[in-house]
């Protein structure tokens, strides 16, 4: 009975501290992308599916290699990366700066939140013509148009997560002398940052959206300039490479935003 009992004692007991923190599962998702082209591979060649209407992954992928060869690949892909870039930035810095403030000062949230309550649900897309009007038809309007797109998302991304930080910890701060300042610095922007950063992957996709609407009016050269050229000619295997560099770029992005995160919040660990 005391043999038992010291073994029942010496079992070794499973952490259960992890707080439901997601853990990475390495190949899953690249396996289930790969299931999936091979689903439509087979049923594009069985017949199943119409090539009118879905193209085979291998033609699209052969597209893709003629584009790569040909050099046209990057004279598309380089005009969107500049206008995603410098639009997003615009819209993000100033979302973010504008989120702050509404969410740390009275006077700022109760001026611009009916603002930007009023531009939140009206559709990016339909303001286009008028950017035209005011910027032209070149890279301003683009510009414009992405940055607005990314704005007002952002604005509400920060400005909730600043309220969402423990007020329990800025009282901790203020109890211990901590001037304003550095209750800011050092509780408030830490404790939004996640909330922020997850705003950000709305935002940018946001942008990717915009950038294809903005580059099918006025734009010889572009993602978005090019699957409107490759529909208008009923071309299925180059739009949907358009497509799938679409796809790659909003995977991206959101890979690089989550190292960014990884980066920043190794304290939440």
């Amino acid at each position: 009975m005391s043999d038992l009992s010291q073994e029942t004692e010496a079992r070794p007991v499973p952490f259960r501290g992890g707080g439901f923190r997601p853990v990475a599962k390495a190949g899953t998702g690249v396996v289930v992308f790969v299931l999936l082209l091979a689903l439509v591979e087979w049923g594009t060649r069985a017949g199943w599916i119409s090539n009118l209407t879905l193209p085979r992954p291998s033609d699209v992928a052969v597209t893709l290699i003629d584009m790569a060869r040909s050099g046209m690949l990057w004279t598309h892909v380089a005009p969107s990366l500049s206008r995603l870039v410098i639009g997003s930035a615009m819209g993000i810095s100033a979302g973010i700066g504008v989120g702050v403030l509404i969410g740390l000062f009275s006077h700022v949230r109760a001026g611009l939140i009916p603002l930007v309550a009023a531009l939140f649900p009206i559709p990016k897309i339909a303001l286009l013509p008028l950017f035209v009007i005011w910027f032209g038809i070149d890279e301003a309007s683009k510009y414009a148009l992405i940055a607005l797109g990314t704005f007002t998302p952002t604005v509400v991304a920060t400005y909730g997560a600043v309220d969402n930080v423990d007020r329990t910890l800025i009282r901790m701060g203020q109890s211990f002398g901590l001037s304003w300042l550095s209750i800011v610095r050092k509780i408030v922007l830490p404790g939004a940052l996640p909330g922020i950063l997850s705003g950000l992957r709305v935002s940018v996709a946001i942008g990717i959206i915009l950038l294809v609407a903005a580059e099918m009016l006025g734009a010889e050269y572009g993602i978005g300039a090019y699957i409107l050229q490759a529909g208008s000619l009923y071309d299925l295997e180059r739009l949907f490479a358009g497509v799938v560099i679409l796809s790659a770029l909003g995977v991206l992005t959101s890979w690089g935003i989550g190292r960014l995160e990884m980066r920043l919040l190794r304290w939440r660990s």
